[in-house]
């Protein structure tokens, strides 16, 4: 028994050393799951903080494209606007030249083409910016007209529509 004895305590003792390892590997383990979660989640943080500059600078990019596009209508229905004030104006100068020179037709003739030279040159001056502007002073002097003229509007819409 006397030998038993020196065996269980080299047994204790590498039983002790057996589990200080496995506690040592189990740490590394540990450590290095750790160290690559660690990574994995950086990577993450880079990826996504990537992915929104990316969605950012792409938005951006759209955004700027269609304020181009709308400054671009917004000038080509200037330029048309201000063509057809022109054109209005050519309008009222042939009603001078065709109209008779006497008379009330003559009067009738050269109001008109006075008040269409008047809004051909509104047209070209205000475009429709202008107008846009002009209409909503319009409907803020005057709210329940506007109303009741957007109103009526929609129903001769409505109405036509139906047909």
């Amino acid at each position: 028994m006397a030998n038993a004895t020196p065996n269980a305590k080299g047994m204790q003792e590498t039983t002790g050393s057996v589990a200080d390892k496995a506690k040592d590997v189990a740490s590394n383990v540990a450590d290095k799951a750790k160290d690559y979660a660690s990574h994995a989640a950086d990577k993450t943080k880079d990826f996504a903080s990537h992915a929104a500059d990316k969605t950012k600078d792409f938005a951006s990019q759209a955004a700027d494209k269609a304020k181009d596009l709308g400054r671009s209508a917004a000038n080509a229905a200037d330029t048309a606007t201000a063509k057809v004030g022109s054109g209005v104006e050519t309008v009222a100068d042939r009603l001078r030249d065709k109209a008779p020179r006497e008379g009330m037709v003559h009067d009738a003739a050269f109001k008109v083409a006075d008040t269409l030279e008047k809004g051909g040159r509104y047209l070209q001056e205000e475009g429709l910016s202008g107008m846009a502007d002009d209409l909503t002073g319009v409907i803020r002097r005057n709210p329940i007209p506007a109303v009741l003229i957007g109103i009526g509007i929609g129903y001769l819409i409505a109405h036509a529509l139906r047909r």
